[in-house]
């Protein structure tokens, strides 16, 4: 369960109303292929969400809203934080929320 794993959701939780559904990620910021991987694994979130595949996975998501999160090893350099935040605003317009965050 990793950020380079896109056919794993890596967790996922269910709080009040929201579900998050959690990307793991322990890449450094300096590898070249982050972003890109990074950017496929929140698609591959998405697309499990609009095509419902979710209720099959996580039955008690039904009737709530999505949070995807990334809890990342490392802190964020300024490309990924540009990154983060242009992801952050994509979401918040197709009503989806968006959280990151460095775990330690």
């Amino acid at each position: 369960m990793s950020v380079d794993n896109k056919e794993v959701i890596d967790f996922i939780s269910v709080k009040s109303n929201k579900v998050y559904l959690t990307i793991s990620d322990h890449l450094k910021w300096s590898d070249e292929n982050h972003l890109l991987l990074l950017q496929d694994k929140i698609n591959a979130y998405l697309e499990t969400i609009e095509n419902e595949q979710i209720y099959e996975v996580c039955p008690h998501s039904l009737g709530k809203s999505f949070v995807i999160q990334v809890a990342t090893k490392y802190k964020p350099n300024k490309k990924a934080i540009v990154f983060l935040n242009e992801i952050k605003t994509f979401l918040k317009k197709n009503n989806y929320e968006f959280i990151f965050h460095q775990f330690k």
